[in-house]
């Protein structure tokens, strides 16, 4: 599946009138799991800025007990503060990685920015090393610039 031929499908979902945001968010990240076949965790943090923390939002793949994730820790944590995407190759090599599972290999986290300010992120954990390119940047920054007009 090439991501522009991702991209309209992301648009139907995210514009679907009669589900809550909840329910656009969680088919997104079910399409996400589903047409790229390295994306084997996809999910939502969002941001406290009043308690620096994550809340974990909408997702699909194994659950996980990293429901609140304090800003700097983790590579979400990290995100939270740097404003940056974060690509990781391979998360044995990083020392300050929070285990969601020992079939994760690499990860990828892209900052969901509303009105300038960062409000979450995108979070997709693959079971392969070094799957995610430029392109999965691109793509998931354009993913995240239509949920931010959920806002």
């Amino acid at each position: 599946m090439h991501f522009e031929d991702l991209q309209p499908e992301v648009v139907s979902i995210l514009s679907q009138p009669v589900k809550s945001r909840d329910e656009k968010l969680l088919e997104l990240c079910t399409l996400l799991n589903e047409k790229v076949s390295y994306y084997n965790w996809v999910g939502f943090y969002f941001a406290d800025h009043e308690t620096r923390t994550l809340h974990l939002g909408p997702y699909v793949g194994a659950p996980t007990d990293h429901t609140v994730i304090p800003f700097g820790k983790g590579i979400c944590g990290q995100v939270a503060e740097s404003n940056t995407n974060f690509v990781v190759p391979d998360v044995s090599a990083q020392d300050n990685y929070i285990a969601c599972s020992f079939t994760v290999k690499s990860e990828i986290v892209v900052p969901l920015f509303v009105r300038g300010q960062n409000m979450g992120q995108i979070d997709i954990d693959s079971h392969v090393l070094d799957p995610f390119s430029e392109a999965d940047e691109r793509f998931l920054e354009f993913v995240n610039q239509e949920v931010a007009k959920l806002f």
